[in-house]
């Protein structure tokens, strides 16, 4: 397939009007490489360790949720300059599905809610809402990662999730709106803590972003490069 028909592709996919509007800049094709795209490999984010992997495929087009160019490079050096060092030499393509895919139909937040079983659910600003019949115990297996729950929960009826850093007070806000009693998300900052309308769920960002990039690599028979962070729990 030729680049620019692999562009279209995935813009029908994720449309980039999708995306925040400060983010739209930082999505699609960041890294130029070689025109026509014979392997694509596809991670949440472009580390040393996948594009590595993705150039020993080899790949010609690597597609990620998180651009490794986030702020505007005015110099070259050190993790970014060996990041593009090796893409550039390689001739592979980058490709940053981001905030469009969050919110796209099958994207990371329809995954998600897929992955624990969600119900009647219906879509906030940014992520989803449905009906549970999970326990955070059961949830916190699911994902494969440690849970803090923030807030005493009995019984979760209806569960807001959002993939990524999603404890936004005015998503909250949706959430409780649509009838949530929690709210799952990554990354919680304490003052939103206690203003919270229902209980919080605190997963890792890479624990409910991953599942819907590795299912976007399954559904077109590309290779998914799992590199979770190093976490450890201490009680």
């Amino acid at each position: 397939m030729h680049r620019d028909a692999f562009i279209r592709a995935m813009e029908e996919l994720a449309p980039p009007d999708l995306a925040d509007q400060d983010d739209r800049e930082r999505i699609g094709l960041v890294v130029e490489g070689r025109k026509e795209i014979r392997r694509v490999a596809c991670a949440l984010d472009a580390t040393p360790r996948v594009v590595q992997e993705a150039c020993r495929i080899p790949a010609d087009m690597l597609v990620v949720h998180h651009t490794p160019l986030y702020y505007p490079v005015t110099r070259i050096e050190g993790a970014t300059a060996a990041l593009l060092r090796d893409l550039l030499s390689f001739g592979m393509n980058l490709y940053v599905m981001h905030t469009n895919h969050d919110r796209a139909e099958g994207g990371i937040n329809d995954v998600l809610a897929a992955m624990l079983g969600l119900t009647g659910t219906e879509r906030m600003s940014m992520g989803v809402v449905g009906d549970c019949t999970l326990t955070p115990k059961k949830i916190a297996g699911i994902l494969g990662c440690g849970l803090r729950v923030h807030g005493r929960i009995s019984r979760i009826r209806r569960l807001a999730v959002v993939g990524g850093s999603g404890f936004d007070p005015m998503l909250l806000d949706e959430a409780n709106a649509l009838s949530a009693d929690a709210f799952l998300s990554a990354e919680l900052h304490h003052h939103v803590i206690r203003a919270a309308p229902m209980p919080c769920l605190e997963a890792t960002h890479y624990a409910l972003e991953a599942p819907g990039m590795r299912q976007l690599a399954e559904d077109r028979g590309w290779t998914f490069l799992d590199d979770p962070p190093e976490v450890t729990l201490i009680p």
